[in-house]
């Protein structure tokens, strides 16, 4: 229970009270001046009632500001869920856009991929063949000069045989 709501049953209960222990006077009848008439009631059960009305009229208010209020957070509550959805909906987009982009930087590094792959197996054909070329006249070259040293050694193997016989 809240201060107030004690505070206001404490006040009630002290009119009550007062009201019980004065009982005999607050029904005593007097005459009242209305302003344009006067009548004879008592005054006690007039400032009675009048207490009693303004305690409805309080509570009318109370209950009227706590509506107002909660219609004011019903409303806040909805605008907030509301740009929380707008929220979730654009973070999806970014999740989907970002991943839209690295698929399509993805793609683009495996085209690069393919082109350098390419160009390394050509590359590597180029010197494979270079290579062959290269040790066909290296080949060639040893055939040659084998082929000279070989005759070489024939005139030489002659030349002491044609002297000698």
């Amino acid at each position: 229970m809240s201060i107030r709501a004690i505070v206001l049953i404490v006040a009630l209960l002290l009119v009550a009270g007062f009201v019980a222990l004065n009982l005999d006077e607050v029904f005593r009848p007097t005459t009242l001046n209305l302003a344009f008439t006067e009548v004879q009631a008592p005054v006690g059960l007039v400032l009675l009632g009048m207490l009693g009305l303004l305690l409805v009229s309080f509570l009318l208010l109370m209950v009227f500001g706590q509506t107002a209020h909660l219609i004011e957070v019903r409303r806040i509550s909805r605008e907030a869920a509301e740009q929380r959805q707008l929220a979730d909906k654009a973070e999806a987009s970014r999740f989907t856009e970002l991943k839209d982009y690295l698929r399509t930087e993805l793609a683009r590094m495996d085209e690069r991929q393919q082109a350098h792959a390419a160009t390394l197996q050509q590359q590597i054909e180029r010197s494979q063949a270079e290579l062959a070329r290269v040790f066909e006249q290296t080949g060639n070259s040893l055939s040659a000069s084998l082929g000279e040293m070989e005759d070489r050694l024939e005139r030489q193997e002659r030349l002491p045989r044609d002297a000698g016989g």
